[in-house]
């Protein structure tokens, strides 16, 4: 197995890989996997949810399997039950990604401080 290596993408999101997959493919994957994130909008808020700070973290595992932890602006978010689908239906749209497991994490919890400077300019939250 390779050595970890860990990319932090901006202060919202880890992208790490514990994978003996080529460097070039886990960044091309990795950068794929980001794009993916940044189509999926919670529908309640108007920017997307990588932005938003919800992705913890990104897993490439050595079978191009994908594990992603994600958390919610609160608890009781009506997204709740669509938006780890959504995420997941993103992610495996990736071409070479295999299966996707989604995992939602209460800890830490989310704050308006993990969002990007677009996701302040989007919300008028400055």
């Amino acid at each position: 197995m390779s050595e970890t290596a860990e990319i932090v993408k901006n202060k919202t999101c880890h992208m790490q890989t514990s994978s003996a997959l080529a460097p070039d493919e886990t960044d091309r994957m990795g950068t794929g996997i980001v794009a993916a994130l940044k189509t999926v909008f919670d529908p309640e808020i108007p920017a997307d949810i990588y932005e938003l700070g919800l992705i913890y973290k990104v897993d490439i595992k050595d079978d191009r399997g994908v594990d992603v932890e994600m958390t919610l602006t609160t608890p009781n978010c009506p997204s709740a039950a669509e938006l780890p689908t959504m995420v997941e239906n993103a992610v495996a749209s990736v071409p070479g990604v295999g299966v996707v497991n989604v995992n939602i994490v209460w800890e830490p919890p989310w704050m308006p401080d993990r969002m990007t400077d677009e996701a302040r300019l989007v919300l008028n939250m400055w």
